[in-house]
């Protein structure tokens, strides 16, 4: 099982970085969020939930090795929720913009807790 929250972390940066890439192009366009950009977020949600759970079994049969690990996993869930409340009023190019951010910081957050397991 801790290969498999290894692998999923792995594919999360991944997914991320291109969500991410994707949001600052759709912005940079003038775009707002697509159906589908709305769909890989919240693939990404889910994943990041799956994760948490995976996680959260393990942390019975083997802690993590920092205190840390924990803080940016309940992070990484929150990321966009937080980032979908600061851009509930805004206009669609913002939203973009503030989604793909949020997406290239959360892959930034599953890297720094992929160091510290």
């Amino acid at each position: 099982m801790l290969s498999l929250h290894g692998r999923v972390a792995t594919a999360i940066v991944l997914y991320l970085s291109v969500v991410g890439l994707w949001g600052v192009v759709l912005g940079v366009r003038g775009s707002g969020p697509t159906p589908n950009f709305i769909g890989a977020l919240v693939i990404f949600e889910v994943a990041a939930i799956a994760q948490g759970l995976l996680g959260i079994a393990l942390l019975f049969s083997r802690p993590p090795s920092q205190s840390l690990h924990l803080l940016y996993g309940f992070a990484l869930a929150l990321a966009l929720p937080l980032a979908a409340t600061i851009v509930r009023r805004r206009e669609r190019r913002t939203a973009s913009f503030t989604f793909g951010l949020m997406a290239l910081f959360a892959a930034g957050l599953a890297i720094r807790g992929i160091t510290t397991a």
